[in-house]
């Protein structure tokens, strides 16, 4: 019997959308260690732009241990709030999206909306690419 290539996609959209929804629940409650069991090591974590945390970040240590730390150091923690806004997907291709409120360390209020590409395969996150303003972020993050 022969699965439908409709049907096959249907099947790794939801599979893939479920695995992006783990994620997002998982950062939305603040536990920072589980993320790192969606990440294979040869995971990419790209963040366009110019700003002194752009580029791309390879495997959890550097996601989790680096890129996160880098950004989230800027920002006072108990005032970091996260509102996940939903996911778009075909196949193995998630778009989620988010917003993310703080009061910088430098006392602007930083207020972000996210948009991320997830690349997710055999059930775990493969690659992301994160889009935000990164104008804002210079502005009152990185000032």
């Amino acid at each position: 019997m022969t699965t439908h290539p409709l049907t096959e996609l249907t099947t790794v959209t939801q599979s893939s959308k479920a695995v992006v929804q783990r994620y997002m629940d998982t950062l939305m409650a603040g536990d920072l260690d589980a993320l790192r069991e969606f990440f294979t090591p040869e995971t990419t974590w790209t963040l366009a732009g110019d700003l002194p945390v752009s580029g791309t970040w390879t495997g959890p240590d550097e996601i989790l241990g680096e890129f996160v730390p880098a950004m989230v150091s800027r920002l006072v923690p108990e005032t970091v709030e996260f509102e996940f806004h939903g996911l778009i997907g075909e196949g193995e291709r998630v778009l989620a999206e988010w917003s993310t409120r703080a009061l910088a360390r430098s006392g602007g209020r930083y207020d972000q909306h996210c948009l991320a590409v997830f690349t997710v395969r055999d059930g775990r996150i493969a690659d992301v690419r994160e889009h935000f303003d990164t104008l804002h972020a210079q502005q009152i993050v990185f000032a």
